[in-house]
């Protein structure tokens, strides 16, 4: 257990968590929405302080990130707990959680992990995924600061629901992130994941605006998001806040959790891929190995980047971001 961050004390020994939009307010022994964070004695505490639900090396195309160190590894750590709850989420084991469960597992203090990041030799830092990061926040920065010291690069996969002031104050120690947008529309986000939409475009929003890299994640659902009219007016948003070098991936959802809808058929993802193509340079389909998901020169068409599922070979990409064939700079860092 640690001390929260980011909260203010109230009367009767209540307290308001001002991490996330949810801004709970809780009394004594009541936990948040995110089921980690619970007022004790007037005191927000946050229970899941290095209590790791998984540790792994992956390849950063897993993350999913295509234009960040292309065919390279990072360390991937996730805790327990989410401040959604989607009916449809692909991690419920560890983010649809009873917090009782937190007191099994043991403790990593972020000097380990940091450590064990660096003993990989083609490991360029640590990624904080899996569950959602903001609601393990305070390991998140304490290791993020430790990794920075060591020269080393931090990655943030979120849903973006966190509050203006602690994305602020984590910005400068990130380096890459992807955000989850999971619709379009706000009566989806409170029907099916009890947040809402706004928050998470102004985190986007913030994001584009700042020195970190930026790739954005849309899982369709059939019946539930699939809408040209929804996709429209989100690709037209994403092309006005973050611009046409936007990495985009279209991730194809399966059954999972309380949603038992039949995945999505590969021609809506194809679909999806055409309409945006035509105004976002850089899409991808997810977790979706039938279609091809090379990264191609949007001005000559020439493959700059192979993939075989999650793994990824550079060969048209010069180590400024330039196209070998015609020259023109690629977003991304490679």
């Amino acid at each position: 257990m640690q001390p929260a961050s980011y909260y203010k004390s109230s009367e009767n020994l209540s307290v308001q968590c001002l991490l996330c939009p949810h801004r709970c307010i809780l009394v004594p022994d009541q936990y948040g929405k995110c089921n980690t964070r619970v007022n004790r004695n007037g005191e927000l505490i946050t229970e899941n302080y290095g209590i790791l639900s998984a540790i792994s090396t992956d390849p950063v195309e897993k993350k999913p990130l295509y234009h960040f160190y292309p065919g390279r590894s990072i360390l991937s750590i996730g805790s327990f707990g989410c401040n959604l709850s989607c009916d449809f989420c692909q991690n419920c084991e560890i983010s649809q959680i009873d917090p009782h469960i937190l007191s099994h597992h043991p403790f990593r203090e972020p000097e380990d992990i940091v450590n064990k990041a660096l003993l990989h030799q083609n490991n360029i830092g640590l990624a904080y995924t899996y569950n959602e990061p903001t609601i393990y926040y305070e390991y998140m920065f304490k290791c993020a600061v430790l990794i920075k010291e060591q020269q080393q690069h931090n990655v943030m996969v979120t849903n973006g629901y966190i509050n203006g002031a602690p994305l602020d104050a984590i910005l400068p120690y990130m380096d890459a992130f992807n955000v989850d947008l999971k619709s379009f529309r706000n009566d989806f986000y409170i029907k099916r994941s009890g947040a809402t939409l706004r928050p998470v475009l102004n985190t986007i929003s913030r994001i584009a605006k700042s020195e970190c890299h930026l790739e954005l994640t849309f899982l369709i659902i059939p019946d539930f998001n699939d809408s040209e009219k929804e996709w429209n007016d989100m690709i037209n948003w994403i092309m006005g806040n973050c611009g046409e070098d936007t990495i985009l991936h279209v991730s194809r959802y399966f059954p999972r959790f309380k949603l038992n809808k039949p995945p999505t058929p590969l021609s809506t993802i194809q679909r999806f891929m055409d309409l945006a193509n035509e105004r976002i340079r850089y899409i991808y389909p997810g977790n979706t190995p039938q279609l091809e998901n090379h990264t191609l020169c949007p001005g000559c068409g020439t493959i700059l980047i192979e993939r075989d599922l999650y793994y990824a070979t550079v060969t048209g990409i010069g180590d400024e971001g330039q196209c070998h064939q015609c020259n023109l700079q690629i977003n991304g860092v490679f």
